[in-house]
């Protein structure tokens, strides 16, 4: 009868001591999600919120004086249209043509049988750690006359080193067994890789596709250097840029901003966009699409390198 008492109120320690460790668990995780989320929620308050009643600041979570005219100012010409266009063509296209070419060559280095992939492998990755530097680079670009072309956004991004690596990683840890299947088969090397590896690494596929697409989406330093005077070429981050360079001079002093804070505290009924306005505007436009499509892909990073695995 003591045996099981003691059993019970051991097992009562254990259920107490395994709620206080959930409790401390979830205030830990609540507390990083308020953290993250917090600023996240504060832009959007504030690119709802009109421009001169931002600048008194103290907006939290709501915005105190509705408007869409921030957005409204953004998307006024045809200009951000345009470059709209362009960031989505320059996105989908880099991040399918990146994601082939650098799981293709990840299959290629991966095979044993392969001779020179070690030293091929080695020179790769020597590329991502010593860079030629950007006047170099700038020349190896105008020497294959992509200046000012639409495919310089494309061309120099077919291989990426990093995702490189992860896919390579990933290939290495498939069973041999179902390349040799398939070569006894009759397939050859562009046939296997097309049926037997790309569906087996599809995980990886949508992690480095992810990562492409992020970058794409988010350049904008490339179309300075080499499209600045092809206004047609010009991408969504660096129109964003420009717009908010020029939202940014026209409060250059303390002075113009404290005179539109006291025109706002005045009783001025007139909304006015402001570089802390645009600012946020910004943000969340080029955030959105990311949020959008993010959902889509998490799904696969939680797959195990397991997957498809031959039961022998």
């Amino acid at each position: 009868m003591e045996k099981t008492i003691d059993y019970a109120a051991a097992k009562r320690r254990t259920n107490i001591s395994n709620l206080v460790f959930d409790i401390i668990i979830y205030l830990v995780l609540l507390f990083v999600v308020i953290v993250t989320v917090y600023p996240f929620w504060n832009t959007i308050a504030i690119s709802l919120n009109d421009g001169l009643d931002s600048l008194k600041g103290g907006i939290k979570l709501w915005p105190r004086k509705f408007t869409w005219k921030n957005y409204a100012d953004l998307f006024q010409t045809d200009r951000i249209f345009n470059a709209g266009i362009i960031s989505v063509t320059r996105t989908v296209l880099q991040t399918v043509l990146s994601v082939f070419c650098t799981s293709l060559l990840a299959y290629a280095l991966s095979r044993k049988e392969f001779v020179l992939r070690r030293y091929l492998t080695t020179i790769i990755v020597i590329s991502m750690y010593i860079n030629a530097g950007l006047i170099p680079g700038y020349m190896l670009i105008k020497r294959l006359h992509l200046l000012g072309k639409y495919a310089v956004y494309i061309v120099p991004c077919l291989v990426d080193v990093f995702n490189f690596i992860l896919v390579r990683t990933y290939i290495n840890g498939l069973p041999d067994s179902f390349v040799e299947s398939a070569r006894i088969d009759g397939a050859n090397e562009f046939k296997i890789y097309l049926q037997i590896i790309m569906p087996l690494i599809v995980p990886s596929i949508a992690m480095i596709c992810l990562f492409t697409a992020v970058g794409a989406w988010n350049s904008w330093f490339d179309t300075y250097l080499y499209c600045s005077n092809k206004p047609k070429l010009h991408s969504l981050q660096y129109v964003l840029m420009s717009f908010l360079q020029q939202s940014q001079n026209q409060s250059t002093n303390a002075n113009d901003a404290n005179s539109m804070a006291l025109a706002a505290g005045a009783g001025s009924t007139a909304s006015k966009s402001t570089p802390i306005s645009i600012r946020s505007s910004i943000t969340m436009v080029a955030t959105l699409p990311i949020l959008v499509v993010y959902p889509f892909v998490q799904k696969y990073f939680v797959v195990g390198m397991t997957i498809g695995g031959v039961k022998e």
